[in-house]
């Protein structure tokens, strides 16, 4: 239930229409963008909430078991701010999103209709849709850890303990939607940076991060292919800092980071195979002792 304030309720009770919608959403990098339904922009809260973007909500529902709502935002993408690179890009992903209802005659009486986080974003035909997802949706998350073969930690988090150093490289070349030529790392193996991670770190879009799916080196260079697409304003000269990869392996903490007293896997847990095998004779040795010693 929403209190009013006396001047909104009786700007409200005037029976005049003077309220307009306005969303404000903040990305994870930081960047603050406002609009509104409004057929002029709104000034409030520092922000600029820009007219004529094509931005539409439908109806909000609420459900007692913390589950994703009904609300959705819809809109073309006719604004500056919202280009298809970066959408798909992923810098939207798990915006903050604040709605408002504003007297526009007078924005600084307004009241919060809702506050939550964007989720899955769907585009096509040069609109978007996006659903918006109640701060509680996280208590609806499955919490816990996972009983598996290979390592639940990222590499050179608190759990793994490993020092990760960052290795600066250069972009040469943009081949594709997804791969980068770059210069730095002439004298690693092919494969040593494959899920590792690539931060960009100077030029327009600084701050963008993607997992490394692919590190390889042929006649051209040194090829580094990304998870989520280059956004378009990357461009050759741009500086990056990239890590290694783990694939998460136990041979792999063991043998190429010295880290196997921190393996947060269990390798010798028996698997499905084992479960299903038969009593056999011969080289297995079926006597009730250990199967791992």
């Amino acid at each position: 239930m929403k209190t009013l304030s006396a001047d909104l309720s009786a700007a409200l009770d005037a029976g005049v229409g003077v309220f307009a919608t306005c969303w404000r959403l903040t990305r994870a990098d930081g960047r603050v963008f406002g609009f509104t339904d409004h057929d002029r922009d709104l000034d409030f809260a520092g922000v600029t909430h820009a007219a004529a973007t094509g931005f539409t909500a439908t109806e909000a529902t609420a459900r007692a078991d913390l589950s994703i709502g009904g609300l959705e935002i819809e809109g073309a993408i006719a604004s500056d701010a919202l280009t298809v690179a970066d959408v798909e890009a992923g810098l939207w992903d798990g915006a903050s999103i604040e709605i408002d209802w504003v007297d526009w005659s007078d924005p600084s009486r307004r009241v919060t209709l809702r506050r939550g986080v964007l989720g899955e974003i769907s585009r096509a035909d040069g609109a978007f849709t996006a659903e918006v997802r109640s701060l509680a949706h996280a208590l609806d998350e499955t919490r816990g850890r996972l009983y598996q073969h290979r390592c639940d930690a990222e590499l050179g988090d608190v759990r793994c303990g490993l020092a990760v150093a960052e290795t600066a490289v250069v972009v040469t070349a943009i081949d594709a939607r997804r791969r980068l030529r770059v210069t730095g790392l002439e004298g690693a193996a092919a494969g040593d940076f494959d899920r590792g991670l690539a931060r960009v770190t100077s030029g327009a879009v600084t701050g963008f991060v993607s997992e490394i799916s692919f590190h390889g080196v042929d006649g051209a260079g040194v090829a580094l292919d990304l998870w989520r697409p280059v956004p378009d304003g990357l461009a050759v000269g741009d500086a990056l800092v990239v890590t290694l990869g783990c694939d998460r392996r136990f041979e792999t903490c063991r043998d190429r980071f010295a880290n196997a007293a921190a393996f947060r896997g269990f390798p010798h847990i028996p698997g499905n195979d084992f479960l299903i095998a038969s009593p056999a004779s011969g080289a297995i040795v079926n006597d009730g002792g250990a199967y791992v010693t």
